[in-house]
């Protein structure tokens, strides 16, 4: 019953409207089960396969939400990972880049958690790496091949796959000035190319140098026709366009290749190749990024990194190829398990809270009238029927609820007397004012001023009035608490306390905000802490924190406290908090 149940709820995804189908897959979610998941993920495959087709609109965001539903069927049923996983391989070069990621994060997943499926997949994935174009998925792919590539020829077919996709090397030509192209060599496609004059030393195709006193160079970048064979050359178009983080992918996934081949190749002659190769193409991306051809130059992390792997492979010991070929994937299966032991932590959560008590109150919103009322009031309204229902509805108990609201302006010794009652509703606050004049004099033009902060604006100003000796009078004034966009507020750090952590924990509890950034990525001592806290206001705002510390050598902490928020009101407000509460070592 529960199958059918679940293939009816399936049903519901022919509607065109996005929202819809969001929510039949969550449902379809929470209703998965052992015995109906296999045909839950072949009625999705076939989704999948429709959004190919082009007939659907919108068909890249609905594949990404499939994609997403999938890789969540597949985390909690392996076994029905390999039915999809080569499937959804195919989508690795999808001109949706948000899918392209959600299929190559998965990927990288199930590589990891179903060892059975690493030999097949590495395979596909050496096949289709040449479909895809974005710089994002292309790191998360040449990671995976750097670190599950590990028979001979895995090793082998991934350092080959790398180095078409690159193209010939170097990655510009030089030519002095009015010498023909030679006809015999075959044309390469240029679509960007910069001449400008040379006189220094240049290193040619063949690997040797020359000085020339005039030389032009022309930066060659492959077409990516559909169909060509440029179109294939998608590292070499992406590096070429400036991406030297992608660049510094390259050089690590290489270096890591290398290592392995290192020890899975019988003939060193063969390592020593795959070896120079490698330190070739480094060193072709250092030459062009410190050229000053490109729209800009190598970025210095970048650079130091690819340094790092020229050293690495010049030099390699026993202790850097075990960080290399196994601390890695040991860190990133923790990972895995410390995210899914936070899910399953996050579920029980979720399954031990209870929304409704046995005795709570049944509110039916069709059966009132709620014109003109607050939520406070329509909740006052509710408790008196429910009271007046029972028989125990009292004008005291009424009164005493009022009173349990009502905020003093003034002290009660002062000539004169102020309270106020407050009523909150969504962005509109009224304050209903009682003044009483305490003297034996009469007061004239007594007038009750209010200063707002930030976006808080007053809509009705109070007048002035006259009060009789020990007379009282009721103002009405209301407010409202607007928004806007572009509510930021950065705050410095000025705090006795010395430890990072100790730090964060007391703006933590301070400011009654929780902490996003995982305990995982917090731990260690390395004298700078970054984390991210997120709270919502009782008005359904949200805040985000973003907390940066360094300590300096003399042991105080320093950096910035940056807050953002849609209301600037909640912003400010929250900076003050944390400028109060931040000096205090409690």
């Amino acid at each position: 019953v529960m199958v059918d149940v679940v293939m009816d709820v399936l049903r519901a995804l022919a509607s065109p409207n996005l929202d819809v189908k969001r929510k039949v897959l969550d449902l379809v979610l929470d209703l998965l089960t052992l015995r109906n998941v296999e045909e839950v993920v072949l009625y999705l495959k076939k989704e999948v396969v429709k959004t190919q087709s082009g007939e659907l609109e919108k068909g890249g965001e609905y594949r990404q939400m499939l994609v997403q539903a999938i890789h969540a069927c597949a985390v909690e049923y392996p076994e029905v990972a390999g039915s999809v996983v080569h499937l959804l391989m195919d989508f690795l070069g999808d001109t949706n880049v948000a899918a392209a990621v959600d299929v190559v994060l998965f990927v990288r997943e199930i590589i990891e958690t179903n060892p059975k499926l690493c030999v097949s997949m590495i395979q596909r994935l050496s096949d289709t790496f040449y479909q895809i174009r974005a710089s994002r998925v292309c790191s998360i792919a040449l990671w995976i091949l750097g670190e599950y590539s590990l028979s001979l020829s895995e090793v082998e077919s991934a350092i080959a796959t790398i180095k078409q996709c690159l193209g010939d090397l170097p990655f510009f030509t030089i030519s002095e000035e009015g010498e023909s192209a030679d006809s015999s060599k075959p044309a390469q496609p240029v679509v960007n190319s910069v001449t400008v004059s040379s006189r220094r030393p240049v290193v040619l195709a063949d690997g040797t140098y020359a000085t020339q006193s005039a030389a032009t160079e022309a930066i060659s970048t492959p077409s990516v026709t559909p169909g060509s064979l440029a179109s294939t050359l998608n590292l070499r178009s992406l590096i070429l366009s400036g991406d030297f983080f992608l660049a510094a992918v390259v050089a690590y996934t290489l270096t890591k290749l290398v290592l392995r081949l290192e020890e899975v190749q019988p003939s060193k002659v063969e390592a020593n190749k795959a070896c120079t190769g490698a330190l070739l193409v480094m060193t072709s991306i250092l030459q062009l990024g410190l050229s000053s051809y490109l729209p800009q130059p190598i970025d210095n992390d970048s650079y130091d990194r690819i340094v790092l792997c020229v050293r690495l492979l010049c030099n390699t010991g026993d202790d850097v190829r075990r960080i290399w070929l196994q601390s890695c994937r040991q860190s990133f299966a923790k990972m895995l398990a410390e995210k899914q032991f936070r899910e399953t932590e996050e579920m029980r959560a979720k399954a031990q809270i209870s929304h409704a008590q046995p005795d709570d109150l049944i509110d039916f919103y069709h059966l009132k009238s709620r014109k003109g009322m607050s939520q406070l009031e329509l909740e006052d309204e509710v408790q008196d029927d429910l009271k007046a229902a029972t028989g125990g509805f009292t004008k005291e108990t009424d009164d005493a609820n009022r009173l349990n609201r009502i905020l003093q302006l003034t002290g009660f010794s002062d000539p004169v007397y102020a309270e106020a009652f407050v009523t909150v509703h969504h962005y509109d606050i009224v304050l209903d004012v009682t003044v009483v004049n305490r003297t034996k004099e009469t007061l004239q033009n007594l007038c009750l001023e209010l200063a707002t902060m930030g976006d808080l604006k007053l809509v009705d100003r109070p007048q002035n009035y006259t009060l009789a000796p020990e007379s009282s009078k009721q103002m009405l004034l209301s407010g409202t608490c607007g928004q806007n966009l572009s509510g930021k507020t950065r705050v410095a750090v000025n705090t006795v306390i010395q430890d990072e952590k100790k730090f964060l924990n007391h703006v933590i509890k301070s400011t009654n905000m929780k902490c996003l950034t995982p305990p995982s990525a917090l731990d260690g001592e390395c004298g700078y802490i970054a984390a991210n806290l997120y709270a919502k206001s009782v008005f359904g705002e949200d805040a985000l924190v973003n907390i940066s510390i360094e300590k300096q050598v003399d042991g105080k902490l320093s950096g910035y406290i940056r807050i953002r928020s849609k209301t600037q009101g909640i912003a400010l407000s929250l900076g003050d908090k944390i400028t109060l509460k931040q000096k205090g070592g409690s």
